[in-house]
């Protein structure tokens, strides 16, 4: 099997909450700016990947609506990490596919190969619906999508694209330039928040990129299906993207009761009803409050109930090394920390440095990143 050693990513997204605004008239500015050092921290400390969001409207939850600006200047700024879009968001309405294609292709350049090329259909229905008002069906974004996933290989491989006709939107034959960097095109992925997706993902080749995931047992079955499915993939791209990655929140101090302590004051409660607030198209477990009210504050007894249901990883290094192999052992091929959380900007530092010293040796023995091998395959063809 391919690359079968577990690589690890950070993900930002500008999570900027009211009562930080409230303290600081500033705290927009620090939060991006901050949120640029975690990933430079985590290009040091041997993390391989880095992903953007690209949301809109998302008060609180994520200023970070310009990611392919962002990402140009992390690419000046790093210079090993994969930098991701999670997401760009291609529909026309949004994003004409043409300045997508264009912008994936620029940061493919700026970074050397190091672009990852994420998509998504957005996060809920204000967002959805800022750009497509009067929808009644949240689905209807998926049909745009899959018209339009398909076209990107087509932009960058071909000298001239042919051109396109479909429902929503349409082009005459045109040079889309520049082409990406080195031949083939970058890894393409998916933003997949049901198990049906991250099965239409593996049909089309595309990797998944997991942002909706929660207990480790809850995924095995469903990394398990992509995994049948994707062998028999018909790509979409130049290339079968065989990858699953899922996101959660990791907090690593030198000692299990700094961790704990830490992961009580960082007001994860705020973030996971914000969560909630606006990803509506996401399955709603029962007992979530509906917004404005909150999710109970974290006590230290619900903290530790986290990590025993793998919810949450947070302790020592040792702990968290423990927990991070069993997202091994289920089968997950990247796995990804949402570290924008509340916490303290040393104490996040922190757990990047002790990460990468402590559990990233042990786990991803690999020099080489996945998608780098992929795209490498695809080059020789």
């Amino acid at each position: 099997m391919l690359g079968a050693d577990v690589e690890f990513g950070i993900f930002v997204q500008g999570y900027v909450p009211a009562h930080r605004a409230s303290a600081d008239p500033e705290a927009e500015h620090h939060a991006l700016l901050e949120e640029t050092e975690y990933v430079i921290q985590a290009d040091a400390c041997g993390f391989k990947y880095a992903w953007a969001s690209e949301h809109h409207f998302l008060e609180e939850y994520s200023h970070l609506s310009a990611n392919d600006v962002y990402l140009g200047y992390l690419a000046h700024a790093t210079s090993r990490i994969h930098l991701g879009s999670g997401i760009f968001n291609p529909l026309p309405q949004v994003n004409h596919p043409v300045k997508v294609a264009e912008k994936a292709a620029m940061l493919d350049h700026l970074t050397g190969g190091r672009f990852e090329f994420g998509t998504g259909r957005g996060a809920g229905s204000h967002e959805i619906l800022g750009f497509l008002p009067g929808i009644t069906d949240m689905n209807h974004t998926k049909a745009i999508w899959e018209e339009t996933i398909a076209e990107f290989p087509r932009m960058w491989l071909n000298d001239t694209y042919p051109g396109f006709q479909g429902e929503h939107w349409s082009l005459p034959p045109r040079k889309v330039l520049p082409k990406p960097y080195g031949g083939s095109h970058p890894a393409m992925w998916y933003a997949a928040g049901s198990p049906a997706s991250y099965a239409m993902a593996a049909r089309k080749g595309l990797g998944v990129l997991g942002f909706s995931v929660q207990k480790v047992s809850d995924m095995e079955w469903v990394v398990d299906s992509y995994k049948t499915a994707v062998r028999d993939a018909e790509p979409v791209g130049g290339y079968v993207n065989d990858n699953v990655m899922v996101t959660t929140t990791a907090i690593c101090a030198e000692t299990g009761e700094q961790a704990r302590r830490i992961a009580v004051e960082g007001n994860l409660n705020y973030l996971q009803s914000l969560l909630f607030r606006y990803h509506d198209t996401f399955p709603r477990p029962d007992g979530i409050p509906r917004w404005p009210e909150l999710l109970p504050d974290y006590t230290p007894e619900l903290i530790d109930l986290l990590i025993a249901e793998e919810l949450l990883i947070c302790g020592d290094p040792d702990e968290v090394l423990a927990q991070c192999k069993r997202w091994e052992a289920a089968g997950a091929d990247q796995l990804c920390f949402g570290l924008p959380v509340g916490v303290p900007y040393q104490d996040t530092l922190t757990t990047i440095r002790l990460i990468g010293e402590h559990v990233v040796p042990k786990i991803d023995t690999d020099p080489v990143h996945r998608t780098t091998r992929f795209r490498q395959t695809a080059r020789a063809r």
